[in-house]
């Protein structure tokens, strides 16, 4: 079961969330279409994940080369597992 809400206070809450929307708007852009930036983060995402997965196959050949395993060559360069 539901408390139930009186009618001023649904009124603030919805003219707190109308203000809400009317700020994040305001942050995004007014001329800004959330799915066009959506589809531009993934795009860079994709990117950013190539290039991430193309570092570590260097980075095991690397280790290869140099009989040593990953994480020492991560150590090596100073790379943290947050990168």
């Amino acid at each position: 079961m539901y408390a139930p809400i009186s009618a001023q206070k649904q009124e603030a809450r919805v003219a707190a969330l109308e203000a809400e929307i009317a700020g994040l708007e305001k942050e995004l852009g007014e001329n800004e279409n959330p799915e066009v930036i959506v589809k531009d983060v993934i795009r860079l995402l994709h990117r950013y994940n190539e290039a991430k997965d193309a570092t570590q196959i260097l980075i095991g050949r690397l280790a290869t080369l140099k009989q040593t395993t990953v994480r020492q060559i991560h150590e090596d360069l100073d790379l943290r597992d947050s990168d």
